[in-house]
C-alpha cells in the first residue's frame, strides 16, 4: 500500500472511528468489573452482540454458510478474540487503570507483525524493530510507575500477565482470520459465526468458575454492556477487520496509538490517574516507538 492510501477515505473514516470507539471501551470496561464477575461480563456483552451480528450479515444479504474450513476458522477466532482475549482484558483492569491496559494492548502490532511473518510470508523491517524497542521500553517505564504507585498487595504484575495473554490472543484472531479461507468468507459472515462460538464458551466458562449468571441491576451496566457490545464489537470489527484486510495486520493495528491517547486522556479525567516524571516519560516513550515502528516506508504489514 502507498502511503496516501491510509488517506483514502475508504481508510481514513473507518480507521479514525475504530480508533475512536476503541479508546473509550477501555474505560467502560472499568464500569464493568465490580458489578459482575468479568467472566459473566464477557458473556453478557457478546450475548447482546452476536444476535446484532447475524442481523447485520442478513441485513448485508451475505451468505451465512461458511463451509466446513469457515466454520473451524469461525470457531479459532472466537476462541482466541471473543474468548480469550476479552476474558483476560477484564481481568486485567482489575488490577490496572484503563489507559495501561491500552498501552499494552496498543503493542499488538508486534506479535501481529511476528506472526504474519510466520504465518503469511509477510515481511519485517529494521525500523519496525527499532519502534518496536523503544514502545516496549515505554511500557516498562509506564508499568514501574505503576507497580510503585499500587496499594499495599496490589497485583500489578498479574495485570501485566493477563494483558500479554490478552495482547497474544488478539493478535492470533487477528493474523488468521486474514489467511486465504478468511479472505474468501464474508466479513459480517464470519464474525457473526465466531461471536456465537465465542459467547457459546464465554458462558461455559462462567458458570463453571463464577457459578450461575449474576444479573446487575444497575442500569449503567447494562447500558455500559450495550454500548460495549453495539459499538465496541458490532461496529468496530467488521471495519476493523477490513482494515487488516486491506492494509495487513501490522498496519491496521497503528489505530493502537490513536486508542492509547484516547485511553489516557480518559484515564487521566475519569479514573484520577496521576501522572509523574516516570509515566510521562514511558508514555512519550511508547508513543514515539509506535509512531517509529509505523512511518517506515515498508512496514511489517
Amino acid at each position: 500500500m502507498s502511503e496516501t492510501s491510509m488517506l483514502r477515505p475508504g481508510v481514513a473514516f473507518p480507521f479514525a472511528l475504530v480508533s475512536l470507539i476503541w479508546g473509550s471501551t477501555w474505560w467502560v470496561i472499568t464500569g464493568q468489573i465490580d458489578a459482575a464477575p468479568a467472566s459473566w461480563s464477557v458473556a453478557f456483552r457478546f450475548a447482546l452482540a452476536t444476535p446484532a451480528m447475524f442481523v447485520v450479515a442478513a441485513a448485508m444479504k451475505r451468505s451465512l454458510r461458511l463451509g466446513r474450513d469457515g466454520q473451524v476458522l469461525a470457531l479459532l477466532v472466537g476462541i482466541a478474540q471473543f474468548c480469550g482475549n476479552y476474558n483476560f482484558v477484564y481481568r486485567a483492569e482489575e488490577h490496572l487503570t484503563s489507559g495501561i491496559v491500552a498501552v499494552m494492548i496498543a503493542l499488538l502490532l508486534v506479535p501481529n507483525a511476528l506472526l504474519a511473518r510466520a504465518l503469511l510470508g509477510q515481511p519485517i523491517t529494521r525500523r519496525f524493530m527499532a519502534g518496536s524497542a523503544i514502545a516496549i521500553a515505554g511500557i516498562g517505564l509506564l508499568l514501574l510507575h505503576e507497580a510503585r504507585a499500587a496499594p499495599l498487595g496490589g497485583q500489578v504484575w498479574l495485570g501485566v500477565g493477563y494483558a500479554l495473554i490478552a495482547m497474544l490472543c488478539a493478535s492470533i484472531s487477528n493474523v488468521v482470520q486474514a489467511n486465504e479461507t478468511g479472505r474468501r468468507l464474508p466479513m459480517v459472515s464470519l464474525l457473526a459465526w465466531a461471536m456465537f462460538y465465542g459467547t457459546v464458551i464465554d458462558a461455559a466458562i462462567a458458570w463453571v468458575s463464577e457459578g450461575p449468571p449474576v444479573l446487575p441491576t444497575a442500569p449503567a451496566y447494562w447500558l455500559g454492556t450495550g454500548y460495549l457490545a453495539l459499538f465496541g464489537s458490532v461496529v468496530t470489527f467488521p471495519l476493523y477487520y477490513t482494515l487488516i484486510r486491506t492494509l495487513g495486520a501490522g498496519r491496521a493495528s497503528y489505530n493502537g496509538v490513536a486508542v492509547v491517547v484516547i485511553a489516557m486522556l480518559l484515564s487521566t479525567l475519569l479514573e484520577g490517574y496521576r501522572w509523574s516524571l516516570l509515566s510521562g516519560a514511558g508514555a512519550a516513550l511508547a508513543t514515539l516507538g509506535l509512531i517509529v515502528a509505523l512511518s517506515a516506508r515498508k512496514p511489517a504489514v
